[in-house]
Order: C-alpha cells, then structure tokens, then sequence
C-alpha cells in the first residue's frame, strides 16, 4: 500500500497546525506519527510533555481533524496502490546488492547487503563493526561497470568513531581491486577507471555527527528531505544506533517509543528509495537459564525493528559473522578479517574484491 502515496499512510505531527515548541516536544517524546497519538489517553501524553490536559486534549483534537481529513483525501490512493506477489518477486530479483569485499561473507548473505531492507550489524568493541560501515559507505559506489550499485553513501556518527583516514584507505583498495578486476576479465573499461579518485570515494559520503539522542531523531527525520535531493543515495549507515539511548534514559516506554519511530521511518525510507539501511549495534549481557549470555543491546523487541540480523562474534582468533534472522537466506557463518585494506575473507591469497 505505502508504494503508490506513503504521504496519506504516514501522517507526520510536524505538518500539525500548533506551536513550534509543541511540536518540539511531541517530537521528542516519541510522538513523531499522528497515529501514535491516539494509541496513548491525553493524560499520558500531558505527563510524557510535561504540559496541561488542557494542551494534550488540544493536540488530539488537532490530530483528529487532520487524521480524518488525510483519510478522506487519501482513501482512492491507497485502494489503488495494490502490488501483486509477482511483481513483487521481481522487483526483488532485480535489487542490487552491495557487496562486503569478503566472498564467504556475501555467499551466505545472498549476494551481499540487500537494497530495500533494514539489516542490523551488531557485536562486541573491536569486532569491526565500524570498520565494515565504512567499507559498505565505500563499496556502495562501486561502478555498474564492475557489479556495484554506482551510488551514495550517508553515515550518520553518534559515537565519533568514524574515521576518515580509515575511509581513505578503503577507497585507495577499492580501486586497486577495480584495477586488478580490470585487468582479469580483459574488459574495455579504462574510461570509468580513469574517472575515479580515491577522493571521489571521500566526496559521496555524507557525513552528519550526532551528539544526543534528539539530535539522531532529527537527523533521522530529516533523512527523507535529503533523500529526495540526492535520490543517488543507496546506503544509509548509523554508527550506532544504540549509544545515545542506553544513556539518561529512566523511562523505557519513552524509550520504545522514540526507536519505534525510527525504526519505521527507516524502514519506509528503504523501500521508497530502493536503498540499503545498516544500523550498527552494541552488545549487553542477558540473564538466561541461571547465566549471563552476551546479546545485542535495545532488548528482544527491538530485534523485531529490522530485516535482517547479522551478529558478530570471535571464534578464538578469528572474526566470524552469523545470519541470525533473515527472511529470505538461510541462518550461516562466515569467517572473515579487518586488514589494513579493509574487510576480506581469510583466506591469505584472496586479496581480490570479489565483484558481483
């Protein structure tokens, strides 16, 4: 349904005709939908804002009007939007994906990351977690020429660990290994090779520091403005999604709420757009059956917020990833390390990317 009008599906409380500082504050107690606010009484919603029932009862009735307005205008537009399974299948088939630069990696990924879909890279510090954000912020404008998606890239910092001599690095690789792909499949692609500069790589990275939690959701909320201007994005990355929400935050029903919003925001953004969503997450100790198990942090409801997982993990020396959920590949590891060209198989003499 959201594929032909999402504007009439998603009713947003910024288009609300009341005060900025209102809306301000819906914003940041996770009320970011119209439709969230009719799932909670105007009490809760004065008691969440701080503010009088009078001005609660106010914005439901705004809210009313506005629902019931969008729902007469947008009826037509949403019965028509129906997509059939099989065209549904194609469009599937012929999504791109970006590749990891480790073959075992993208085999048991399908190919590599998915276009269209939310995955969730979490693991322990000093996994590489950062590192394989940036080798996808990298890999993600990989020429046509050469298998890749020819786009670009938009990282969003909330731990400062993005590191740009890092990203330099990746992309100095990543030519090499056009160049030396060039040359094994005897193809006629000097133009396109002759065009790209490492520094090409560092320009179609959209970098946005964030430095608390309402700031991500701003960022967040402003993704789909930038978006649309730069329609040539086809990986948003954020690096992670967990540090400003496991700080300050007594209120976990607040909490829930806010990384709901994000969550489906970031999940209508991949589809409309047809671009990769990877959210980077940290990890936090769970009791079960009587001992301590490591698990990635937000808790189990949070899991449900993405497509798919990849969790991260040591196996003694060497790094690993497992498909912990997927809807379309089966549950596998890979092993795979962090070089000094970036993300590659294990495999010594493997050192070239492998194109899809």
């Amino acid at each position: 349904f959201e594929r032909e009008n999402p504007e009439k599906i998603v009713m947003e409380v910024s288009s609300l005709p009341i005060s900025a500082s209102l809306r301000a504050k819906l914003i940041s107690g996770g009320y970011t939908s119209i439709s969230s606010l009719f799932s909670v009484s105007h009490s809760d919603i004065a008691r969440d804002l701080k503010i009088s029932e009078n001005e609660a009862l106010e914005i439901l009735r705004v809210a009313s009007q506005r629902r019931g307005s969008e729902r007469c205008n947008g009826t037509s537009s949403i019965v028509n939007g129906a997509q059939s399974a099989w065209e549904m299948l194609n469009e599937e088939k012929s999504l791109g994906r970006i590749t990891t630069s480790c073959s075992e990696l993208d085999d048991i990924l399908g190919g590599g990351i998915s276009c269209r879909e939310v995955t969730e890279i979490g693991g322990v510090p000093g996994i590489g977690k950062t590192q394989l954000g940036i080798q996808l912020a990298v890999n993600v404008q990989i020429p046509m020429d050469y298998g890749g998606l020819q786009g670009k890239a938009v990282y969003i910092d909330t731990e400062g660990s993005f590191m740009v001599e890092r990203a330099l690095q990746i992309a100095e690789a990543c030519l090499e290994d056009m160049r030396e792909y060039h040359g094994f499949v005897k193809r006629d692609l000097q133009a396109c090779q002759v065009n790209m500069q490492p520094k090409d790589f560092l320009e179609n990275i959209f970098y946005f520091r964030v430095c608390s939690y309402t700031e991500q959701i701003a960022v967040v909320n402003y993704l789909e403005k930038f978006i649309s201007e730069h329609k040539d994005v086809k990986v948003v990355i954020i690096d992670s999604i967990t540090f400003h929400f496991r700080q300050d935050f007594d209120d976990m029903a607040l909490r829930t709420r806010l990384l709901g919003g994000m969550a489906l925001k970031l999940m209508k953004l991949a589809k409309k757009y047809t671009l990769a969503v990877i959210l980077l997450n940290q990890v936090t100790t769970k009791y079960t059956d009587g001992q301590y198990q490591l698990t990635l942090a937000l808790g189990d409801s949070w899991s449900h917020a993405c497509t798919n997982r990849v969790i991260l993990y040591w196996n003694g020396n060497e790094r690993y990833a497992y498909i912990d959920k997927s809807p379309s590949v089966r549950s596998a590891a890979a092993a795979y390390s962090v070089t000094g060209r970036g993300i590659r198989s294990c495999v010594s003499n493997c050192k070239r990317v492998k194109m899809m």
